[in-house]
């Protein structure tokens, strides 16, 4: 990123400003000629993309008088960029002082605004070509020694150009609605553009290779090209015969012997397969019905699990990879009825094309992640949930919706504040925690006398509301509508955008503060359909969330051994919710009555120490674009070889689960998104627990629950209450997680799960008083119940369990042989 001033004979004679860069070419800076320019810019702004301009429709005389006019005033600049004589972007500067915004934020000395469009993507895409003309723009203005601050206020539908901003250094300020369009402020001064100008080459492309987004119609699929999609639904029926056949949904046949390597060869055949408590014997010989198989290289590891080799799946007569037809020709054997089939597709669908996204946007690096920040983390991750095989459904999204709001898409976003009713509306929060100290907390004193000042404009009396957050989504999509008798009766009101800024967490629907990171996070119904669940809040639980975090905190944080495994929870600590008296009587667990809540938790890193590094569990998945484990590379830059890095890893997250249920019979979901996990030197040293509130449950009677807790009390067959390991944490996570380090570092699955049992062992020995616990429910058993994730999305895809008996609805699939038992002690 060496970029180069040049010498003025090096430049145009009509420049201003040049500057190379080595890896893109030169970039020229010349005053606006108003005779000649607006013929370009006439073909620039009655296009799709230059909608937020706008003139669309102008003539080229009315483009000619229009900048005329804006340069009458003598503060008002505009120039052209140039590259290879061809103009690429027009940027016009003004002082905010003397200008309309003035009115709408307090301007500084220093300050200086700019719009810029841009030309109209090349017929071959070059790659980061929008970050190279803002960084060329920057560059320009801030030569002017006079100017600190420079400000630009794009639309606030305008997602591309305040995407981009911010990935050149701007932060988002707050929004606000100009006559003619409601804008999204946003600021870069002097000292933080030259910090990144100075940024090595991994940081710089950490910040650039994201691709810009924009909601216009031909840009929404941009990413859908052949190569993408084919290599999309690869991945997808490569994950797919591996689940359901893990999931004893289809009988893959081994047809040839394994090699040195223990790779054998395959055959999987539709439609004349059932469900079966094993993989079928080896035949001797090729199906007969060439046109419905599969055939693929693959590995067999324990669990049941098919370490399959991607690249060599050979579809049915040489066709091109098809996730969708796959589904199809397999639905007998898969369960699937005629009446869910569409939506599952539906799913099948929105996942492939979000994998699509995912290579399209271009994500760092497994090398370059394995040094990065939580949040680059978080946005860079493609696989989703490593069980689920239609695992990025989010039906009600629709392309910007996507752009604007998934988490891979890496665009932050202001929340919007409504002011509800307190007929209505019930907060909760943790006895220190009152209502008025978590919003002076969350609000800045700004945006809480501008609420005030909109109630009292309607002759409301603040006093009567609370101020909760929402996630836009929901407000356009489903609160004006639904809610429009609670909004026209003034019980529900309207506040706006908040002054922060967020970003969606795998988990969709929970939100990090960027602008304040120690800030707690934001979890916010989303009435999106998700993997099995419309994604609501229910009362039922958020009323209760703060007391259970109190109760666990007392439960756990007093205890030596979870204090000497740092473990933590992410305390859910307070929350709001509103119920739509029309829909009350259908009960707690009614999506209409989920639609309206909001839930604030803690931040990890309000409880991490300097120099310390978060990462979703997840990423210990995350393969990146040329085939390379974030993983494997951690590992790497910590030092230690496999098994100790494995080691530390399993002391860290599996340890204090071992203690909560053998000390308390205390369960949670502790998947790879529930936990964040805290690395120092690039070695795991804590973990972190979230989403806590529907998931944690008590499994004996023998815990005394306060009463307003009794719901986390979980009536569990005995023989099924060790599941929470089993299949929560051994088959969920540890069974991909021993395929990504056999197949990537060479660590084998069997010394894996040695490891597994090592850390076990030293579970058990340092705790002999629960010796009767550990016999009584023995993580050594020879086979345990195999519950199935996938069969629980094909038997019910709007609610995959009953919250009120999550037990009943679980989908078994036999006895599955324990990668522990070989391990007993003798």
């Amino acid at each position: 990123m060496n970029a180069e001033l040049l010498r003025a004979s090096d430049t145009d004679s009509r420049s201003v400003f040049s500057i190379r860069f080595p890896e893109f070419g030169q970039i020229d800076i010349r005053p606006f000629d108003v005779a000649d320019d607006p013929r370009f810019l006439n073909d620039w702004v009655a296009r799709e993309y230059a909608d937020f301009w706008g003139l669309q429709g102008a003539d080229l005389e009315a483009v000619r008088q229009e900048y005329r006019r804006l340069l009458a005033p003598e503060h008002y600049q505009i120039f052209v960029g140039m590259q290879a004589a061809q103009p690429v972007f027009v940027l016009e500067s003004y002082d905010p002082h003397q200008d309309l915004i003035a009115s709408y934020y307090e301007p500084r000395i220093g300050d200086r605004g700019i719009h810029v469009i841009v030309a109209p993507p090349p017929p071959v895409p070059r790659r980061n070509f929008t970050w190279f003309m803002f960084r060329s723009i920057l560059d320009f203005v801030f030569l002017d020694t006079e100017v600190q601050r420079v400000l630009v206020e794009p639309d606030v539908r305008n997602k591309k150009m305040f995407t981009i901003c911010q990935r050149v250094g701007f932060e988002l300020g707050q929004v606000v609605e100009l006559p003619h369009k409601t804008a999204q402020l946003a600021f870069v001064n002097r000292e933080r553009h030259e910090e990144l100008a100075r940024s090595s080459e991994i940081k710089a492309r950490t910040i650039m290779n994201r691709i810009d987004t924009t909601v216009s119609p031909h840009q929404a699929v941009a990413h859908l090209t052949p190569e993408r999609w084919s290599r999309a639904n690869r991945q997808l029926i490569k994950k797919a015969i591996c689940e359901f056949s893990h999931e004893r949904l289809l009988r893959p046949r081994e047809v040839e012997p394994a090699d040195p390597k223990g790779f054998s060869l395959y055959e999987l055949t539709a439609p004349d397969v059932s469900p079966t408590s094993d993989f079928a014997p080896r035949t001797e010989g090729r199906s007969e019905d060439a046109s419905l198989t599969y055939r693929f290289r693959a590995k067999r590891l324990p669990l049941e699990h098919l370490a399959i080799d991607e690249n060599s799946i050979q579809c049915p007569t040489d066709e091109r990879p098809d996730a969708v037809e796959f589904v199809k020709r397999f639905r007998k054997p898969l369960g699937i009825t005629d009446a869910f089939l569409p939506l599952y597709l539906e799913e099948i669908l929105s996942t492939l094309q979000g994998s699509a996204y995912k290579a399209a946007k271009g994500n760092p690096a497994a090398r370059a992640l394995a040094g990065a920040d939580f949040q680059s983390i978080e946005q860079a991750m493609t696989e989703g949930h490593p069980c689920f095989v239609a695992n990025n459904g989010r039906i009600g999204f629709d392309s910007g919706d996507y752009r604007s709001y998934a988490p891979e898409a890496g665009n932050s976003f202001n929340l919007m504040w409504l002011a509800a009713h307190r007929r209505r509306a019930v907060y909760a929060g943790v006895d220190e925690l009152g209502y008025e100290v978590l919003i002076a907390q969350e609000l800045d004193a700004a945006s809480r006398e501008r609420f005030e000042s909109t109630l009292r404009a309607r002759e409301l009396d603040p006093d009567d509301y609370l101020y909760m957050p929402i996630h836009p989504w929901q407000w356009f999509n489903k609160l004006a509508s639904v809610f429009a008798a609670e909004i026209a009766g003034g019980d529900l009101v309207c506040m706006g955008y908040g002054a922060d800024h967020y970003l969606a967490q795998q988990a969709v629907r929970t939100l990090f503060n960027v602008s304040n990171p120690e800030k707690r996070y934001v979890k916010s119904a989303l009435s999106i359909l998700n993997m099995g669940f419309m994604r609501g809040l229910p009362l039922y639980y958020l009323g209760t969330a703060p007391t259970m975090a109190r109760w666990l905190e007392g439960l756990l944080y007093s205890d030596p051994y979870i204090e000497e495994t740092g473990f933590r929870m992410l305390s859910e600590i307070a929350s709001i919710s509103y119920v739509n008296p029309h829909f009350k009587e259908f009960g707690p667990h009614n999506d209409y009555n989920k639609m309206l809540a909001s839930l604030w938790r803690e931040s990890p890193l309000s409880v991490m120490q300097n120099g310390q590094q978060a990462m979703t569990m997840a990423a210990l998945l995350h393969i990146d674009d040329e085939g390379q484990a974030l993983v494997s590379e951690i590992i790497r830059a910590s030092g230690l070889s496999d098994a100790e890095w494995l080691g530390r890893y399993l002391d860290a997250y599996l340890s204090p689960l071992l203690h909560c249920f053998y000390r308390y019979d205390l369960v949670f979901m502790p998947h790879g998104e529930n936990i964040v996990m805290v690395l120092q030197d690039h070695v795991p040293v804590r973990a972190l627990l979230k989403d806590i509130t529907e998931e944690a449950a008590i499994l004996s009677r023998d815990i005394e629950l306060p009463e307003e807790l009794k719901r986390m009390f979980m009536e569990v067959p005995e023989s099924m209450k060790l599941l929470s390991i089993f299949i929560d944490v051994f088959d969920d996570f540890f069974r991909p997680l021993s395929e990504v380090l056999e197949v990537r570092n060479g660590f084998s699955a069997e010394r894996f799960w040695s490891c597994v049992a090592a850390c076990v062992r030293r579970y058990q020995e340092r705790f002999p008083e629960l010796a009767s616990k550990f016999d009584r429910y023995d993580l050594f058993v020879p086979e345990f119940e195999l519950s199935c994730l996938n069969r629980l999305q094909i038997a019910n895809h709007r609610q995959m369990i009953d919250l009120d008996e999550p037990v009943g609805k679980l989908q078994l699939a036999g006895p599955i042989e324990n990668p522990l038992a070989r391990y007993r002690a003798i």
